[in-house]
């Protein structure tokens, strides 16, 4: 469910991380003496006014212990109070170790639930002790729409989906002509009247209807849903259906090509050879793609 979301995070992850530590840096004094918890929670109480996205915020000791009531602008956050011992949680031991600040992959929330995102940012005092570890929790759905919002490329984004869906949609239109014009061709004549050039010129149309709607759906899927396959063969996998199609289409054409010159034009044998040899050798460069293909993959 949250595959999309989450490949897009990793996308504006640096986004993210210099914008949410600049908040914390900004409101939160460090390396000072006699920081108290008093001036972390009002750093963190203007941070949370200024981002209504977040959640909750709030402030664990140097043990990893929550010392402080939830920071929120949401009710129903504000009587939840974790008592457990959070050194174990990545927002608390990454922030620690790294001695900066951090923002965490996404993942549950204990507050909620809800798939966010941690900002952290560990306090010290001016010997370098640490005091304190200030935690922001964003939900990953919100952070992304922020950040997007933020660079200015929302609309580029939705201009995007709006051109592929345009192009999707004449892309079926032509899958839909070719596949009414196949298949009525084919109907045609009957058992007893049968054209064997016209029965080969159905089965292009058709065959190309086919090759052309699975473009169709890829672009579909990927560029105006966004539902990409995970398998690391499925971008490969709408490209190799689509030119196998064309290939086959083009062998059919060159068997139509055969019989026609050898009934009617000897002369123009060649021609058709040509097509042939010119199918196989885009069978062959098919299958050193696909090999290569599955070399990357492993």
């Amino acid at each position: 469910m949250y595959i999309k979301e989450i490949q897009e995070f990793q996308k504006i992850r640096k986004e993210a991380r210099a914008y949410f530590c600049y908040l914390m840096q900004r409101n939160i004094p460090n390396r000072l003496p006699n920081i108290g918890v008093d001036v972390v929670y009002e750093g963190l109480l203007r941070i949370i006014n200024e981002l209504p996205e977040a959640n909750v915020a709030y402030i664990l000791d140097a043990n990893g212990k929550q010392i402080s009531k939830m920071i929120t602008n949401k009710n129903k956050f504000k009587e939840i109070n974790i008592e457990l011992n959070q050194s174990n949680r990545t927002y608390f031991y990454k922030a620690v170790k790294e001695k900066k600040c951090i923002i965490t992959d996404p993942y549950p929330s204990l507050v909620g639930g809800e798939i966010v995102i941690s900002a952290a940012y560990p306090v010290f005092n001016d010997r370098g002790d640490l005091l304190y570890v200030a935690v922001i929790d964003i939900p990953l759905e919100k952070i992304l729409k922020f950040i997007h919002k933020e660079r200015g490329d929302v609309w580029f984004i939705n201009f995007n989906k709006v051109i592929y869906a345009i192009f999707s949609a004449a892309l079926f239109a032509i899958v839909v002509l070719l596949f009414y014009y196949g298949v009525k061709m084919f109907f045609t004549y009957t058992i007893s009247n049968i054209d064997v050039k016209k029965m080969f010129e159905s089965t292009i149309l058709i065959t190309l209807s086919l090759a052309i709607f699975d473009l169709v759906k890829t672009i579909m899927s990927e560029e105006v849903v966004g539902e990409k396959e995970e398998h690391p063969f499925a971008i490969h996998k709408t490209m190799i259906k689509f030119l196998g199609s064309i290939i086959i289409a083009l062998a059919i054409e060159g068997l139509m090509m055969v019989f026609k010159s050898a009934m009617v034009a000897p002369e123009k044998l060649k021609y058709a050879a040509l097509l042939l040899i010119s199918v196989t050798l885009l069978l062959f460069a098919l299958a050193y793609y696909m090999k290569n293909v599955g070399k990357d993959i492993k």
